[in-house]
């Protein structure tokens, strides 16, 4: 079994920054898939940014250029740093991970854009 565990979250001010984590534990060997989506209100789930095990990240047209993902394959966590933060990045953001045999879900983060 995979667990997902987030932190990071929180309430920040128009321009500022976050830093998401997200520690995997269990058994999910060594080739797998990372990434970050986020959910607004009314919205559908949409891909932030994600990152294979070789290191290779991308990150979505909406927030090139603000956001950047890493990983630490060490400690099993992946980072998603949000910089020049907007209201419309208000969002629940939720890990995700892929693995031969299955896909696992974090429990979400509240990421909260507001003056």
């Amino acid at each position: 079994q995979v667990q997902l565990v987030e932190s990071g979250g929180g309430l920040v001010q128009p321009g500022g920054s976050l830093r998401l984590s997200c520690a995997a534990s269990g058994s999910f060997g060594s080739v797998n898939v990372m990434a970050w989506y986020r959910q607004a209100p009314g919205k559908e789930r949409e891909l932030v940014a994600s990152i294979g095990s070789s290191g290779s990240a991308m990150v979505a047209d909406s927030v090139k250029g603000r956001f950047s993902l890493s990983r630490d394959s060490a400690k099993n966590t992946v980072y998603l740093q949000m910089n020049f933060l907007k209201p419309k990045d208000t969002a629940v953001y939720y890990c995700w991970l892929l693995k031969s045999g299955g896909q696992y879900w974090g429990q979400g983060t509240q990421v909260t854009v507001s003056s």
